[in-house]
């Protein structure tokens, strides 16, 4: 074992403690990706394990444990990625979302997406006031065409007539998300993928479930509208904003679509490099009152359960 006095001359050199904080931050990113999954429990499971057969076969001098222990490591990390598949899956589609530290490339319609945000401000505000329960995702850069082929196909133009009719109570498309794209309704009644935050699923119905889950895996914006309590909930990056009224559902919804935002010189390339959308972290809450729910929400349980697709 080196002793202290090594370690501290390694230390000395510059290149080994860039080295090292490369190595840190690598899986600081890595834990920060599986939090609040159950990668969670999969990696302590597997690090328990590990830390008892060693510290058995360390004390006792097995050396046949010995042996399987040492055989065994090349055979965990080629099960690694099978084991971690959704969460590998999750972190890199993170890593090849660009928008927010690399400039748009083409100009944003922002006059379509402005007109988008107010019909879909005059919707949801309706559909609380009736207690409609309602789930709508607005695709950005990820795209979502294989969840929309699931659905039953739309095209038509987003307006709040139109979403009201989609999630009237009993209607034949009531019963699942509307995805929009491009201020348009592409698809409706498309059944969405539920949050595996384990913390979250026992208080939160599926609607809120499926907006959480879209979210996870995207960067795709959800607006939901609870059928129990009328409140209108907005997620984005495994984060759900509730108890929003009309005005702060428009301020999220802008902020989050940057269109209060000036354009940026497109010459420098690295301008918005680790710029973060603004949501409250994880656990924090907002600035407006509203509670932030990345996990387990304050509502009683079995609330706004609905159907078991996305309603």
């Amino acid at each position: 074992m080196p002793d202290l006095g090594w370690l501290m001359s390694q230390l000395r050199n510059p290149r080994n403690v860039i080295d090292i904080l490369v190595v840190a931050l690598i899986i600081y990113w890595l834990l920060w990706v599986a939090q609040g999954t159950r990668a969670t429990q999969l990696i302590r499971g597997i690090v328990t394990l590990l830390a008892v057969v060693f510290l058995v076969g360390t004390t006792f001098q097995l050396t046949a444990l010995n042996w399987v222990l040492g055989q065994t490591w090349p055979v965990l990390l080629i099960s690694l990625p099978v084991i971690f598949q959704p969460e590998i899956r999750r972190a890199l589609e993170q890593l090849g979302q660009t928008r927010s530290w690399l400039p748009q490339l083409r100009p944003r319609l922002d006059e379509v997406t402005g007109h988008t945000v107010d019909e879909l401000v005059k919707a949801a505000t309706q559909l609380a006031r009736h207690r409609y329960g309602a789930l709508i995702v607005l695709e950005r850069e990820t795209g979502l065409q294989d969840y929309v082929e699931r659905g039953v196909p739309i095209d038509g133009l987003l307006t709040r007539q139109l979403l009201i009719n989609l999630f009237y109570p009993n209607s034949p498309l009531h019963d699942g998300a509307a995805v929009v794209r491009d201020g348009r309704i592409v698809a409706a009644s498309v059944v969405l993928p539920l949050s595996d935050n384990t913390a979250a699923t026992s208080q939160l119905g599926t609607r809120h479930r499926a907006a959480l889950g879209i979210t996870e895996q995207s960067d795709a914006i959800a607006v939901v509208i609870s059928e129990e309590t009328g409140q209108i909930a907005i997620a984005e990056n495994g984060h759900l904003v509730r108890n929003l009224d009309a005005e702060r559902l428009g301020q999220q919804l802008r902020s989050l679509l940057k269109l209060d935002v000036p354009d940026r010189d497109p010459g420098t390339i690295l301008h918005g490099l680790g710029e973060r959308l603004h949501l409250p972290p994880r656990g924090a809450a907002a600035g407006n009152g509203s509670a932030v729910v990345p996990t387990a929400a304050k509502t009683p349980a079995g609330a706004d359960a609905g159907p078991s697709r996305t309603a």
